[in-house]
C-alpha cells in the first residue's frame, strides 16, 4: 500500500487555513495570499526534503545489504520506497512542465 505523501502536514495546514470574509479588507487579503504562498512553499520543501531523505536512505540500505549488514527483506523495502518516491516526484514534474507549456501557448 502506498502511504499519502505527508499527509500529515497537509492535514494540519489545510485544518488551520481560512477563506477572508467580506469585512476583511484588501489589505489583509493580499497578506493572506503571501501567508498561503509561504505555506505552500514550505509544503513544498519539506516534502521534496522527504523524497531526498527517502531515497538516501534506500542506498545506503543497499549498501549495508551488500556489506552483509541489512536483510534482504530491508534492502529490497528500502530500495522499493526509494523507487516510488523516485517515480512520484518524475511524475510531479512532467505535471509541472505540461502545466507551464500550457500556460505558455495561452493567448494574452
Amino acid at each position: 500500500m502506498i502511504p499519502a505523501i505527508g499527509s500529515s502536514v497537509f492535514d494540519t495546514t489545510v485544518s488551520q487555513t481560512r477563506a477572508p470574509s467580506v469585512t476583511d479588507g484588501m489589505a489583509s487579503v493580499d497578506r493572506a495570499r503571501g501567508a498561503d504562498f509561504n505555506e505552500f512553499s514550505n509544503i513544498l520543501s519539506r516534502v521534496m526534503v522527504d523524497a531526498a531523505n527517502t531515497v538516501k536512505a534506500g542506498e545506503a540500505t543497499s549498501i549495508q545489504g551488500l556489506n552483509g549488514k541489512a536483510s534482504t527483506q530491508a534492502v529490497v523495502d528500502a530500495v522499493m520506497s526509494a523507487e516510488r518516491t523516485l517515480q512520484t516526484a518524475v511524475a510531479v514534474r512532467d505535471k509541472a512542465v505540461a502545466a507551464y507549456m500550457e500556460l505558455s501557448r495561452m493567448a494574452i
